[in-house]
């Protein structure tokens, strides 16, 4: 077996009285493509807050690359090898598409602000090649012929797919998405579909998407987690999830 790169275990959270999340586990292998779903308000933004360290869990673990990662501060987490994206896109939208992936570049620099303020031969160097790296990472999500738009003035799909790309401008191990195809048309979910599995063969890392898309996550999740009210109540293959009595009552009620 491989070994996880991911693993949850037993984490929840409550607000107040609300308890949002309960004894969550999950494990995420390299190059695997996973999916958590469950109706509006089943816990699963929630879930991605408690793993990348935005809330800090009442109870259970969070481990990443054989690190225990519970109580880490997210730009932490993110230099130890995990991006996310967000439901609600969180571009720089007055910057050009560029400058958003180079600034996520910047998490993996070497040179100080001496060297930056001096123009010292590392900082000129790191900076050729961050620029270089961004401006690859745009033309494989076709977004190159755009580096000097402003990212708010990109069409809604494109909008989505730089944020996945200023994501792996960090260099991650683990790729949450929450949501990627929100807002895209039936098109845009097909090449969104490929994109992702292509970013997954191609960097290596593993993904775990938010998605309420069905057609979306039954064609593209190996292994699929399902909440309500902010427990699991399923967990299985695409086949496996369709098929069990409870995401059926979970989503289309009962008689």
């Amino acid at each position: 077996m491989t070994q996880p790169i991911l693993r949850v275990s037993g984490v929840s959270k409550s607000f107040g009285g609300l308890k949002a999340v309960q004894d969550f586990s999950l494990e995420i292998s390299a190059g695997e493509v996973q999916g958590l779903i469950g109706p509006n308000g089943a816990g699963k933004t929630t879930c991605f807050n408690l793993i990348t360290g935005v809330y800090t869990p009442d109870v259970g673990s969070v481990n990443l690359l054989g690190r225990d990662i519970q109580g880490a501060r997210p730009y932490s987490i993110a230099a130890l090898g995990m991006a996310r994206t967000f439901q609600n896109i969180r571009l720089f939208g007055e910057l050009p598409v560029l400058d958003n992936v180079r600034l996520a570049c910047h998490l993996r620099v070497r040179h100080t602000l001496a060297s930056a303020v001096l123009k010292l031969p590392l900082h000129r160097g790191e900076e050729r090649a961050i620029r270089e790296r961004a401006m690859d990472l745009l033309a494989i999500f076709g977004l190159d012929s755009r580096a000097d738009e402003q990212a708010k003035n990109l069409p809604y799909g494109d909008q989505r797919r730089l944020e996945i790309a200023r994501a792996l401008a960090t260099g991650p191990k683990v790729l949450l998405l929450d949501e990627p195809a929100a807002g895209m048309n039936p098109q845009e979910k097909v090449e969104l579909r490929k994109l992702i599995l292509s970013v997954r063969d191609r960097f290596g890392v593993a993904v775990l998407l938010i998605e309420h898309d069905m057609g979306v996550v039954m064609n593209l999740c190996e292994r699929i987690t399902v909440l309500n009210f902010g427990q699991t109540i399923a967990v299985g293959t695409p086949a496996e999830v369709q098929g069990n009595p409870k995401v059926v009552e979970a989503y289309l009620g009962t008689e």
